[in-house]
C-alpha cells in the first residue's frame, strides 16, 4: 500500500476507535474506504493491514452485522469480496435511526414500569424517549437535505 494511503487508513481507523468502534473493524472499514473500488477479499485486507485471517474474519463479521459493509461473491469465483458503499456514512447513520424508535419504545415501557413520569427515574426515561423522538425527526429532515445537497456534488 502506498505510504500516504496507509497513513490515511491508520488515521481514519484510529479516529473511528476514538468514536467507539473496535480497533480492527475500524481499520478494515478505513481500508475499504480508501481502496480505489472499495472492494477487497479477506486475504487482501489481511495483507494490507498486516493482520491475521482470523482477525479479519471477526472484523468483517462485525462490520457486516452493523451494515457498514456488505459481503458479495466475486463473479465466477467462490471467494467473498467485502464492499463498502460510496455513501457508507449516510447509510450507517440512517440505519441508526431505526434503532432510535425501538429504544424510544423501550424507554417508554420502562418509564411505565418505574411508576410513570412522576418519579425521578420516570422523568429520566421520559426525557430520553423525547430526545430520541426529536432525533428521529431531525434525521428525516437531514436525510432530505443531504439528498438535495448530494445531487449538486460532482463526486456523488
Amino acid at each position: 500500500m502506498k505510504q500516504p494511503v496507509a497513513g490515511s487508513v491508520e488515521r481514519l481507523g484510529a479516529t473511528l476507535v476514538e468514536a467507539g468502534l473496535p480497533r480492527l473493524p475500524s481499520r478494515v472499514f478505513a481500508q475499504l474506504m480508501c481502496d480505489e473500488d472499495g472492494r477487497m477479499t479477506a486475504a487482501e485486507l489481511a495483507s494490507a493491514l498486516s493482520s491475521s485471517p482470523a482477525g479479519i474474519s471477526q472484523a468483517v463479521a462485525f462490520l457486516t452485522q452493523v451494515q457498514m459493509i456488505r459481503r458479495e461473491r466475486e463473479p465466477g469465483s467462490r471467494r467473498d469480496v467485502f464492499v463498502v458503499l460510496d455513501d457508507a456514512w449516510h447509510d450507517a447513520m440512517l440505519r441508526q435511526n431505526s434503532i432510535y424508535s425501538r429504544l424510544r419504545a423501550v424507554f417508554v415501557q420502562a418509564q411505565e414500569a418505574v411508576g410513570g413520569p412522576g418519579t425521578a427515574a420516570g422523568r429520566r426515561l421520559g426525557l430520553s424517549a423525547e430526545f430520541l423522538a426529536f432525533v428521529e425527526t431531525e434525521m428525516a429532515e437531514l436525510e432530505a437535505r443531504w439528498e438535495a445537497h448530494k445531487a449538486t456534488l460532482r463526486t456523488a
